[in-house]
């Protein structure tokens, strides 16, 4: 099977062909401020960014011909996680997203390159709007602000389904699939997203995007909500300004004016106090997203997972080990691939061993996108007290 796999980014699109698994060319299209200046909107750069795609293809001596097309899912409604095909009702609602992000334009890339090929699929996978929480863990002591979730749905699911392998592997007397596993699973790159994964769902997980949970490298994670108010009618700031102290000049960029953790360990070890004291802190939040994801599965945990950028740094993990791995074993798998998990998903739905679903606009209603009350039911079912 011929697969393209394509992640788009705010300032690059980064591609990928895979045969079967394995991958025949990895290529990065960096976008200048320049280049995309002409386009209003980030949808405006649909036809751009295909060009560019098909250009680099020809560029690599990669036959235009594929079996699928996957790209990196957007931000419409909160949908169940797996694999989705690419429809026309999925088009029309990444052209209306309530948010104009790069992630909108993979599903129209996907779509728009498949139709110039017959019999290729355009597909997403386990987009950052995947919600399966129980009904539970959406409700906050105000009812017009109930809780969201944006996070890193597709590389976590990737290293659950890793570590299942790797599992099995170890234990081929008694081999275990994702869907049989409780697991606690850390993404800790610019955002931090921590969540419970019980039996195949994810049922509770913070919103990384607009600031929940552990501060990061470029992100405030959970605020005072009572001085984040007085902040926002003192006058100091506008209304953009301050989601950049959400999100962009916030956590450890705000407080040492860096997001490299290498420097960071760099100024510790030169004796930095303020800096080792900044990185323990955010450390020691993670930890504390983590122990309390663990009522959630009722003490009932296989394993905790650390990924993401910052997983490459000892400091870090040695630190969280210590704080967590009484719970249960900690593995690490540093770094993300998110090219590689879009693509084993586009496989896996061409072999028929993951189940293709349909997406629907919020109106409608199907199999793919129960009602939150029944995902709810289901996820009580599997995740019980013995």
């Amino acid at each position: 099977m011929k697969i393209l796999a394509i992640n788009p980014g705010s300032t690059s699109t980064k591609i990928a062909v895979f045969e079967d698994a394995v991958p025949l060319m990895t290529h990065t299209i960096r976008h200048s401020v320049e280049e995309l200046a002409p386009f209003p909107r980030v949808l405006d750069q649909l036809d751009y960014r295909r060009d560019l795609i098909i250009k680099a293809l020809a560029d690599n001596n990669i036959p235009f011909e594929f079996d699928a097309v996957i790209g990196r899912g957007g931000l419409t409604q909160p949908i169940p996680g797996g694999v989705y095909d690419v429809n026309e009702e999925m088009v029309q609602a990444m052209k209306n997203a309530p948010r104009d992000h790069a992630c909108n334009l993979g599903s129209l890339l996907a779509h728009d390159i498949a139709s110039y090929l017959n019999g290729c699929r355009a597909f997403i996978a386990d987009p950052g709007i995947v919600d399966e929480m129980d009904e539970i863990a959406h409700i906050t002591g105000s009812p017009i602000m109930p809780r969201i979730t944006t996070w890193h749905a597709l590389n976590q699911r990737a290293i659950a389904r890793r570590f299942a392998r790797d599992y099995s592997e170890r234990h081929p007397e008694a081999p275990k699939k994702y869907e049989d596993m409780n697991l606690i699973i850390c993404h800790l790159g610019g955002g931090i997203s921590v969540g419970a994964h019980c039996k195949g769902r994810c049922i509770d997980v913070n919103n990384a995007f607009d600031g929940e949970g552990p501060f990061s490298p470029e992100r405030a994670g959970s605020l005072p909500s009572g001085a984040l108010i007085d902040l926002c009618y003192s006058g100091r700031y506008t209304k953009e300004e301050l989601k950049k102290r959400i999100s962009g000049k916030a956590g450890l960029a705000a407080h040492l004016g860096t997001v490299s953790i290498p420097e960071i360990e760099q100024r510790i070890a030169e004796g930095d106090e303020k800096a080792e004291l900044m990185l323990n802190a955010m450390i020691y939040q993670i930890a504390k997203a983590v122990g309390a994801l663990a009522p959630v599965l009722f003490g009932k945990i296989d394993a905790i997972l650390v990924t993401g950028g910052i997983a490459y740094s000892k400091y870090v993990m040695e630190h969280l080990r210590q704080r967590v791995e009484f719970l249960a074993p900690m593995y690490v798998y540093p770094g993300e691939d998110e090219l590689e998990a879009l693509a084993l998903n586009a496989l896996g739905a061409l072999r028929g061993e993951q189940k293709v679903k349909t997406y629907h606009l919020p109106t409608g209603l199907s199999t793919a996108n129960p009602p939150r009350e029944t995902m709810a039911r289901k996820n009580k079912e599997i995740c019980a007290p013995a």
